[in-house]
């Protein structure tokens, strides 16, 4: 079976809704001169707001051109990375834009190196787009907040208990100075994703007995090292596939899945998880994490939430949820067009609008800027953050971790203070012999 990649398929609906939207254009304009219709006026054009991008890979040259399509006067005005050819090859992905090199205007504000963060935020830039690897997330939302910053911060909010606790207490801080904190938990901004769940939070299958989720997908890439490489550049190069940096993928990339679990529970924390997981395929891989996990979250009531998580290759993909209430069944299909509800008394079927959803965060963070009334996401992306790092704890200790357990955890992944030098690798956990800490 192929592998369907989640941004893959929303962009080709979006080229897809775009290329009939063209066409109906077109329709509409042959309808309009037969109409002889007065000419519409152009919008006027919006107040600038000056962004600056930390984290030049993909995701984060990807979240510049969703903040550029979102709203007209976004500009990029800064860029930074810790590795230089990123902060080139971003740079001339954004300039070399057809539709978009107009504003980005970015001069002499390119910053390269883990001080590259204080650099920018010395500017005058408004919003802070973070795309670095997790582990560096905490400090550096912590750090945009206290400079007055609005900032969107990619999933997940930290890879451990005490750095997704910093995140929480710089949410708070943004509340108070009316400062945007948005997350890259991308489908709280998904049409249909929020359609389903306001029919199931209404009582559409009734109260809610068990939910099963998947996030099958396949390994990502590796790189060899080359000559001259540090331990850090080669880790961070390879971010994914080492635990202090990504947190493992239930952590980086099943968060989602994770986030849907908690997003359908109302964000109502479990009781306590248990897991399982291991490298099947991973075994003389790269790094230091698993590449499955089997995971149970069980809540007040006896309600219980299961989560499958693997990278494998040459096997088969799939990124489904399965709400089932006592009065009916929800299903959600992340990397498709169904999302299903069949009730004893009526089904529905979600039929409305679909958007982009990377664009569409975007879309409704300048709009809460520009309004005044923006967006918080941290209560609910901090818990979902929380509870993947838990049933990675449950895995890799094979115990029993409630959520006031979890929460007393004081274990960092990472350096105090990353530098550009060597970084120890630690061994792949065992259950039964790694220990909670």
């Amino acid at each position: 079976m192929t592998e369907t990649n989640p941004s893959t398929y929303e962009r080709r609906d979006v080229i897809k809704a775009g290329a009939m939207a063209t066409a109906a254009l077109a329709v509409g304009n042959a309808f309009a001169q037969d109409k002889q219709a007065e000419p519409v006026a152009p919008k006027p054009a919006l107040p600038p707001i000056k962004v600056g991008l930390l984290g030049c890979g993909g995701r984060g040259t990807g979240a510049a051109f969703d903040a550029l399509q979102a709203d007209s006067g976004v500009v990029i005005h800064a860029i930074g990375d810790i590795l230089g050819d990123r902060v080139k090859s971003c740079r001339s992905n954004l300039e070399n834009s057809v539709e978009y090199k107009d504003r980005v205007k970015i001069g002499d504000r390119e910053y390269t190196g883990f001080d590259a963060l204080e650099r920018m935020l010395a500017t005058d830039i408004e919003v802070i787009l973070l795309a670095t690897p997790p582990a560096f997330r905490p400090t550096q939302v912590v750090k945009s907040i206290e400079a007055g910053k609005h900032v969107f911060a990619e999933k997940p909010f930290g890879v451990d208990v005490p750095g997704a606790l910093q995140i929480q207490a710089a949410g708070l801080k943004a509340k108070e100075k009316n400062l945007s904190l948005m997350s890259g938990f991308c489908w709280r901004s998904s049409l249909p994703e929020r359609a389903v769940y306001e029919q199931i939070h209404k009582g559409a299958i009734g109260n809610i007995r068990t939910i099963y989720a998947t996030y099958n997908g396949s390994p990502n890439a590796s790189f060899a090292r080359k000559d001259g490489q540090t331990d850090m550049e080669w880790q961070v190069r390879n971010w994914f596939h080492f635990l202090w940096l990504g947190g493992d993928h239930i952590v980086e990339q099943a968060c989602h899945s994770v986030d849907k679990l908690n997003w359908a529970m109302n964000n109502q924390t479990p009781l306590r998880c248990w897991a399982v997981g291991g490298r099947a395929q991973r075994a003389d891989g790269v790094g230091n994490i698993y590449d499955h996990f089997g995971v149970t979250y069980e809540y007040k009531g006896g309600v219980r939430s299961f989560l499958q998580a693997r990278q494998w290759e040459n096997c088969p993909t799939d990124n489904t949820d399965y709400v089932y209430g006592e009065k009916g069944t929800a299903f959600i299909n992340g990397w498709g067009p169904s999302h299903v509800i069949k009730g004893e008394s009526a089904n529905w079927v979600y039929d409305g609008p679909s958007k982009n959803m990377y664009v569409h965060e975007h879309e409704e963070m300048f709009a809460g800027i520009r309004s005044g009334k923006v967006r918080n996401d941290t209560e609910w992306a901090v818990q979902s953050t929380l509870m993947a790092i838990m049933g990675r704890t449950a895995a890799y200790t094979g115990e029993v971790i409630t959520w006031e357990k979890l929460l007393t955890s004081t274990e960092v992944l990472g350096p105090a203070v990353p530098a550009m030098g060597e970084v120890a690798v630690t061994p792949v956990p065992r259950p039964g012999y790694t220990k909670f800490s």
